[in-house]
């Protein structure tokens, strides 16, 4: 993963923000008179306390954020002047955090509002992982609904990763749980009982008219390390002489960007003229695999840009000065690249208009190959409204020479907001997220199989296609209210770390 490198240590740009300040000090000599002032000290007066020079992790999470972080100038204790790396002024205030997240929380600009996507970790190989979409779960996507009255809570699950415990457990989409280890979930314990446990059982219920009924099943599992594979599904359907290809993505992971070219290549080679790219699923994850999708969706057309972005003024004119403005422009490529020159040729299906499915958990990179396509060609999407996430961010850890050396003493990094993302006509800002053309929400009580043509909304997308209109199964009329979903455990996230383009730093 190519990683961005922090202020103190790399002087990016010193040359910008350092000023020489001359102070002159006047003598007043008495007429008649000269008094001379003794150069010692009073021996009364204690000595100034030395200040101690910050640990080098407080120091490394404010001069990343000092020079990258999107919202700069909004933190006053990242931009007032007479916080410069190495001062004493830097030193005294760093040395008031023993506790290293609470000073990088502390320096976010109105955190859990206007930034609710900046995070750090204590170890950057979790972090590595968490991208090539490997993490330790049971290997299932669930979403969480409390009754109408009570504090009870029931679960449903969406879909199930091949392989996972949850599928050897024989748990499929659309199964229903009210109980962990016979225990009853409420609002009060499902944190303890399914996100922060590693080993349970599932107590499954029928739902029977409106009531949630046991059913006496039950699947127990313990947490892996499970590599995802993003794509889920991708077939093609024929109907009424379309050839209409279908694919259920669920994570921008930029480790099977070949395999997504593959899928493209089977579309081309089977004659699609229509696209259905199910992201309700999907949270986000790599800007590069972003564009790699929206070229093999529109064309390899390299001098069109797909996406602009916006950094932090000091940031911005920095890099413009150093690299032109073509920088902030992220445009539709030709080629997958990889190391050493092994590079890949995009297989792309040159599209007029595409179908995509979003729910409120469409996010990030996602959102952005909505917008980012919009210019080109037609975007109709179909399910509810998406997230609203049109910042990104940068990985920074903590880099101690110019050939990439990660300071050895630990091994802390963060992954703070540093960029804003907008199309090529410069949309932005859509914080409510994007609104649907054709609105169906996924409905517990008809949780058909992913792929299933009566799978509703499968089923609404390919009737908005051919025309014609198609019912699927009724809905119930069980109440209940939303309280979360396992997509809300886990970061939200557009990262950008482009292979052609980097911050070739000063050192």
């Amino acid at each position: 993963m190519k990683t961005l490198q922090p202020h103190n240590r790399f002087n990016i740009i010193n040359n910008k923000i350092i000023m020489k300040k001359i102070y002159q000090i006047i003598i007043a000599i008495s007429i008649g008179s000269f008094f001379f002032i003794s150069c010692e000290k009073d021996p009364s007066t204690p000595p100034t306390p030395e200040i101690k020079t910050a640990d080098e992790i407080n120091t490394f999470i404010w001069s990343g954020l000092h020079d990258y972080y999107l919202w700069t100038k909004n933190v006053p204790n990242l931009n007032k002047s007479y916080y410069t790396p190495n001062s004493d002024s830097l030193n005294q205030f760093l040395n008031k955090y023993t506790d290293h997240e609470k000073l990088f929380y502390d320096l976010l600009y109105d955190y859990g509002h206007t930034d609710k996507f900046s995070w750090i970790v204590d170890d950057y190989e979790v972090l590595e992982k968490e991208f090539e979409g490997i993490t330790k779960s049971m290997g299932y996507n669930f979403m969480l609904g409390r009754y109408a009255t009570g504090d009870k809570v029931f679960g449903y699950v969406r879909y199930v990763v091949k392989g996972s415990p949850a599928a050897i457990a024989g748990i499929k989409r659309g199964d229903l749980f009210t109980q962990v280890n016979n225990q009853d979930i409420t609002v009060t314990n499902y944190m303890d009982l399914l996100v922060n446990s590693e080993a349970y059982t599932l107590n499954f219920v029928d739902l029977i008219n409106t009531t949630l009924t046991p059913n006496g099943k039950t699947a127990t599992m313990t947490a892996i390390e499970i590599a995802e594979n993003p794509i889920f599904l991708d077939t093609v359907y024929t109907i009424n002489n379309q050839k209409i290809g279908y694919l259920v993505y669920n994570s921008f992971t930029s480790t099977y960007d070949k395999e997504l070219n593959n899928v493209m290549l089977k579309f081309k080679n089977e004659g699609i003229n229509k696209l259905i790219l199910d992201l309700r699923y999907n949270g986000g994850g790599s800007v590069q695999t972003a564009t790699y999708l929206a070229s093999m969706i529109y064309g390899i057309n390299t001098t069109k840009i797909f996406l602009k972005t916006e950094y932090n003024d000091v940031l911005h004119e920095y890099l413009n000065q150093e690299y032109g403005s073509d920088y902030f422009d992220v445009k539709f490529e030709s080629l997958i690249y990889g190391e050493n020159d092994n590079n890949t040729a995009i297989n792309t299906l040159n599209l007029p208009a595409i179908h995509i499915i979003t729910s409120d958990n469409t996010a990030s990179a996602s959102e952005s190959i909505i917008v980012g396509l919009k210019p080109y060609i037609t975007v109709t999407t179909v399910g509810t409204n998406t997230y609203g996430k049109y910042v990104g961010s940068i990985t920074l850890k903590d880099y101690i020479d110019d050939k990439g050396t990660v300071n050895p003493k630990h091994k802390w990094a963060m992954q703070p907001i540093v960029l804003k993302i907008a199309s090529s006509t410069g949309y932005s800002d859509y914080v409510d997220g994007l609104a649907p053309n054709v609105t169906i929400e996924e409905e517990i009580t008809n949780m058909s199989v992913l792929g299933d043509l009566n799978e509703p909304l499968l089923n609404a997308t390919i009737s908005n296609i051919t025309g014609i209109s198609t019912k699927s199964k009724a809905f119930s009329n069980f109440s209940y209210k939303l309280l979360t979903k396992s997509e809300d455990f886990h970061k939200k996230e557009m990262y950008y770390n482009n292979p052609k383009i980097m911050f070739n730093l000063k050192k």
